[in-house]
Formats: C-alpha cells, sequence, structure tokens
C-alpha cells in the first residue's frame, strides 16, 4: 500500500449566489432592526443587512459533498461575520477539507470576505471555541444588566416549524417562504425521499426556530437599541432537525462581552425533541448591540 503523495488540504467553492433579505418587516421592542434600510442607515450602515444565517445554506452542498448524509445530522458550522452583506449584492462560499474540519469563507464578488471559520463533523473544535476563549468580559453591562454567565431562559420554550407557520415578529415568513427564496434547494427539505424518510429543516432555519420564541425566554435587554449577530453556531447532535416536529428549547447566557461599539451577549439554546427529551440541536449566538442605538447609555 503507497502513502499518499499529498495530504494538502483542497479548497472547493460554491457559485455565486444572491441571497435574500427576508426581515425588512422584523420587529423587536417595538422598532425596526438593522434589517431595515432607514434603521441601518442610521447606524452608519450603507444598507439593510442581509440575515447572517442564510449565508450558511451555501455550505450545506460542499459539506455534503465531502461528508454524505452525516453533515445534516452531525454537522457543525461556526462562523464570525465579518462585514454586512446588502440585498443585491452575491457571495460565493469555498471550504478547505481536511479530515472532519473544513477551513470556511464567504466572500463578495470584489474579495470582501462576510463570514469566515469552521465546518466541522461530530465534536472537532471549532472557530466560535477559539473566539470564547479570547472574549473581552463586560463587567458593568449597561444593555445587557442582569445578565450574568450561567443565567437561564426563564423556562423552557415550545416550538414547532411547519411549512406554513409564521414564525412572529422576529421571523416574519414561512418555512415555505424560506424554501421559494433559499439559495441552495434540495427536496430532502420538503419531502420522504432522505435517509429519514421526512423533511429536514434546512440548517439556515435552525436558527430561526431558536429564536422565534425569544421572547418567552426571559432575557430582555434593555430598549430602543438595535443588535446584529456577530458570530453564530448551528450544531446538530446526532440527528436532523424536523419539519412539524415539536421542540422545547432551553437557553443559558455563556458570556458577556464588549467592543467599542457594542455590548455583546453570547447565548446557547439547546434544541430537544419535546416527546424524549434528547437534544437535538445546539444554537450559539453572539449577538452584539450598538451602545450609540440606545439613547441611555452613558456618555
Amino acid at each position: 500500500m503507497f502513502t499518499a503523495a499529498f495530504t494538502t488540504p483542497l479548497e472547493i467553492s460554491g457559485p455565486l449566489r444572491s441571497p435574500r433579505n427576508l426581515l425588512l418587516d422584523q420587529t423587536y421592542g417595538d422598532h425596526a432592526s438593522i434589517h431595515d434600510p432607514a434603521t441601518a442607515k442610521e447606524l452608519g450602515v450603507e444598507g439593510a443587512a442581509v440575515e447572517g444565517p442564510t449565508h450558511f445554506s451555501q455550505y450545506d452542498p460542499l459539506a455534503a459533498h465531502a461528508w454524505g448524509a452525516d453533515w445534516f445530522s452531525s454537522g457543525c458550522l461556526s462562523a464570525h461575520f465579518a462585514a454586512i452583506c446588502l440585498e443585491g449584492e452575491q457571495t460565493r462560499a469555498t471550504a478547505a477539507f481536511d479530515g472532519n474540519r473544513a477551513q470556511i469563507r464567504t466572500l463578495k464578488e470584489d474579495g470582501t470576505v462576510v463570514l469566515s471559520g469552521t465546518a466541522t463533523l461530530g465534536d472537532e473544535p471549532t472557530a466560535l471555541d477559539e473566539r470564547l476563549a479570547r472574549l473581552r468580559p463586560l463587567e458593568r453591562p449597561v444593555i445587557f444588566e442582569g445578565w450574568t454567565p450561567g443565567r437561564k431562559g426563564a423556562r423552557p420554550e415550545q416550538v414547532r416549524m411547519d411549512f406554513g407557520t409564521h414564525m412572529g415578529d422576529l421571523y416574519p415568513f414561512t418555512l415555505n417562504r424560506k424554501l421559494e427564496t433559499i439559495t441552495e434547494t434540495s427536496p430532502w427539505y420538503t419531502g420522504s425521499d432522505n435517509p429519514w424518510g421526512r423533511p429536514i429543516v434546512p440548517i439556515e432555519m435552525i436558527s430561526v426556530l431558536s429564536m422565534s420564541t425569544w421572547a418567552e425566554s426571559g432575557l430582555v435587554k434593555a430598549e430602543p437599541s438595535v443588535g446584529l449577530f456577530l458570530d453564530l453556531q448551528i450544531k446538530l447532535l446526532g440527528t436532523p432537525v424536523f419539519v412539524d416536529e415539536p421542540y422545547t428549547l432551553e437557553r443559558e447566557v455563556v458570556a458577556l462581552g464588549e467592543t467599542r461599539r457594542t455590548e455583546t451577549a453570547w447565548v446557547r439554546t439547546t434544541v430537544s425533541c419535546a416527546s424524549t427529551g434528547s437534544a437535538v440541536a445546539e444554537v450559539l449566538l453572539h449577538q452584539g448591540v450598538f451602545k450609540e442605538s440606545y439613547p441611555s447609555y452613558p456618555a
């Protein structure tokens, strides 16, 4: 048996896509979000942002090519958002695979990096593991006053996503609407002709499922204030998330941090099967809130 001639990790790329912003009508705290053009402009952002998880779908064909169906049951996408993408801009996903780990980047046509991080299979270390280790802690929270690492959500939240479910004020659209605009279509999302015999929720929509009942969490920040996703990790724990299946959400504050312009909070949401109690996915969200967007923020 010969030794392999090369062990060089190979980078593969998907086609250019045009992600869609479905959050133009998103509201929270009785005001619009950074996905609204006027609100974005007030904060010095050139336009309404495409929601970060939308970019995750461009990695599904790449990861499925490398790891097959296991990607949809044991995969993990872990990403830091570096630049805002506007509707109408085109992006390309790239991934350099090395065993059960890949370095990923989403690039605009001009080379601007929209996100970077890792795609992994199983329990490989992730990009956000490394970012958490370098966290600059927030010692005197104003926007996140009362939040502390280890704080839990008020109670378990019940959630289910079928094709026609309107996902609320934070996500004012349905799974059907997302499937009409998603960058990568798949029959596995809509029918039973897949290894599990039932439709699976696209990985990007696991973020929507996990955040749709946020108002019930009891984790309330100061308002009015405008935030955005800084980092996001979606990890599957041995099974896909299924369409029209009841799930329970439990939340925990992992850490608080800050940058010059933002206060930030890391929250882990565990998605469990309502009937068995078994955890099926974890969503780790690092949200930043612009200090300048909160009128009472100290000078």
